[in-house]
């Protein structure tokens, strides 16, 4: 059996998001939606929050299924037996950084491997900074978040404003 993982904060989770993991829910028999938590980083959204949003928007995919963690990546991938993790690129920045996560991660773990997959053009700008960002200000933030949480993560976004 062929498991990936695809890990991030998802804060809040994206259509761009969404899409990386339909196309590598494909490419696969299982894939582990692997919502991360970071002690030193401030979210919008609570870890149960986003795990939640994650597994209301892959709902209705058989092979996904959403893990919440607060642990190292490289110790989450060793326990599910994953063969690699999947990430989405955006630009020659994203490449970057994910191939030095990666070496690092490989560091701690000589098997793990990464799967790149290139965000859709239409969908390349989006991120969970410009979502938040957009939203906070009362901007339409429709064509960024899958319609199942837009009135949740509206709903957050538009309090921080008040």
């Amino acid at each position: 059996m062929t498991s990936l993982i695809f890990p991030g904060s998802f804060d809040p989770l994206t259509r761009g998001h969404r899409d990386i993991a339909r196309r590598a829910a494909r490419i696969c028999d299982k894939l582990y939606f692997a919502v991360m938590n970071n002690d030193h980083k401030e979210y919008t959204f609570t870890l149960e929050e986003r795990v939640n949003m994650a597994k209301t928007v892959f709902a209705d995919y058989a092979n996904v299924e959403v893990i919440g963690s607060n642990g190292l990546l490289v110790d989450i991938y060793k326990n599910l037996g994953c063969n690699a993790v999947v990430r989405g690129i955006r630009s020659e920045s994203d490449f970057r950084y994910e191939a030095e996560m990666s070496l690092a991660n490989r560091m701690l773990y000589p098997e793990y491997d990464v799967v790149l997959l290139p965000c859709r053009d239409d969908l390349s700008l989006v991120s969970s900074s410009m979502v938040k960002e957009v939203g906070r200000y009362g901007g339409d933030i429709s064509a960024m978040i899958p319609t199942e949480i837009l009135e949740t993560v509206n709903d957050r976004l538009r309090k921080g404003r008040n």
